[in-house]
């Protein structure tokens, strides 16, 4: 396995997020060219140390390596890409994303010629790339695919030769190089996230490594199962990796993603320290666009370099089972409730204005659970449309619990009440009127049990926002939209 200097803290992401368009950008949506400069950018300007290269549902650049060292030499002759930032690449799982299982082929292609450029670059060998992320991980089996792929037939072939008594295809067209790739987990699902030490023992058990990386979801979980179900299958995760750590003598470096609104884990750069102590075994956190792009400059740096300077620390010790109840019945709750707003959610959705060219395509919600014939939109496009209307996300699913499990979750999740405070103050009563009566009252009497104070200028706009959908205003609409994403510093 490549040998590496240091785990990055902050990995910057192409999570779109964001209300506001960053000043390198040619346009709203941001793609193409404008995502070279934004990795230079956020190397360079903000202080992250890893960039996420998403491959997976939009087109991408594999030329990323050849562009970064071709308009920005001088940062990278002195900032060595590989050892001093890192570019990391989430390619698309062939198992779930059969539509998209060549763009995996793809990008493990383009990983030796990307070692070819930095070779010439740097003038002598340096791996820019070798790491991978694959996302909605559920075996073994997955992560090993990606692996021996790449070790077999990307690396494999070059000491194949075409013909008979040929040379061979290493001596045609050169070596390739790295010999081995890291491959990291992306684990999404209730399942999966509860036996993510079982997946990544399995992994490990034919590999000699010094260090595994396993990347948790934080909103897609969220998504799936509600705020307090997602924060607690992270919690049992991280408890379990940290036990596995110590059986296999192993450095295990969780990665966690997260977003700006407490449903997706509350990270902007004024809420860094909540969340690092939230999460204290956490080694590295995603800094999605609106974190990038929704704060002054100065403050981002600041709360970039605070996350750096802070030291990794130890899981607390976690009641799986206490835990595992308190899932059930939350998650259960909070599909029961989603399923009636389903219908309000996907109307509002097709307002959220984008913010980066993406393709169109359905989270673990939409069909990996039996949830009838509702399908949901990706986790920022869900809470950008519940935000607009009023109506957080973070309170679905809170009814279930009663006072024991209230407390329990309070003990487990320390920002538990902090952050539901911090969702309410958005919370617009008049249009609960849009759901159904018995849901409307569950949310008010969730409401009475929580102090806050309403954020009234958004309240306004979210009034606003329904008048104008009642009224079929499309561009109206969307423009209050990112007016009240603007006051809460993200679109979802």
């Amino acid at each position: 396995m490549f040998m590496r200097v240091r785990i990055p803290r902050c990995m910057s992401s192409q999570h779109p997020d964001n209300v506001r368009t960053p000043f390198f950008a040619s346009q709203n949506i941001i793609g193409g060219e404008d995502e070279i400069k934004e990795a230079y950018y956020v190397f360079s300007h903000l202080g992250c140390d890893e960039q996420m290269w998403d491959m997976e549902g939009k087109e991408v650049d594999n030329f990323v390596v050849v562009k970064l060292f071709s308009n920005y030499d001088y940062f990278f002759k002195e900032n060595k890409l590989g050892e001093d930032v890192f570019l990391t690449l989430r390619v698309p799982n062939p198992s779930i994303e059969k539509a998209e299982g060549k763009i995996l082929v793809e990008a493990l292609e383009s990983i030796p010629r990307s070692f070819d450029a930095s070779k010439i670059f740097y003038g002598e060998d340096r791996t820019p790339i070798f790491e991978v992320i694959l996302p909605m991980t559920q075996s073994a089996q997955q992560l090993n695919r990606v692996y021996f792929y790449y070790k077999e037939f990307v690396v494999g072939k070059q000491n194949q030769s075409l013909f008979k008594n040929d040379i061979p295809i290493k001596s045609w067209i050169g070596e390739f190089q790295p010999e081995e790739i890291n491959v990291i987990p992306l684990i999404e699902d209730m399942p999966s996230m509860l036996k993510a030490d079982q997946i990544v023992r399995e992994y490990l058990k034919d590999k000699k490594v010094d260090y595994q990386r396993v990347f948790l979801a934080r909103s897609d979980p969220a998504l799936n199962y509600s705020l307090v179900s997602a924060v607690l299958m992270n919690k049992i995760a991280l408890h379990k990796l940290e036990l596995l750590e110590e059986e296999l003598s192993v450095d295990i470096y969780p990665i966690l993603g997260v977003g700006s609104p407490p449903f997706r884990g509350g990270m902007t750069p004024l809420s860094e320290s909540k969340v690092l102590e939230e999460y204290p075994s956490v080694q590295t956190f995603t800094l999605q666009s609106a974190f990038k792009y929704d704060y002054p400059e100065q403050q981002i740096v600041e709360s970039i370099k605070r996350i750096k300077e802070r030291e990794r620390g130890k899981t607390q010790d976690v009641d799986t089972e206490l835990c595992r109840n308190i899932l059930e019945i939350a998650s259960q709750e909070y599909e029961r409730e989603i399923m009636d707003v389903a219908p309000l959610i996907n109307q509002i959705a097709r307002h959220i204005p984008q913010r980066r060219k993406r393709k169109l395509h359905i989270g673990l919600f939409g069909y990996s659970r039996g949830v009838g014939t509702a399908v949901l939109p990706r986790a920022i496009t869900f809470c950008a449309a519940l935000y607009s209307v009023g109506i957080p996300p973070e309170i679905f699913g809170l009814s279930a619990l009663n006072e024991k499990y209230r407390e329990a979750v309070a003990e487990i999740y320390k920002s538990f009440d902090e952050h539901i405070s911090q969702a309410l103050q958005y919370l617009n009563q008049d249009n609960l009127k849009l759901l159904y009566p018995s849901l409307a009252e569950k949310i008010r009497e969730i409401a009475k049990e929580f102090e806050f104070e309403t954020n009234q200028e958004h309240q306004n706009l979210t009034t606003q926002i329904v008048k104008l959908f009642k009224q079929n205003e499309p561009t109206k609409m969307e423009e209050k939209i990112l007016e009240a994403g603007a006051l809460r510093g993200h679109l979802g």
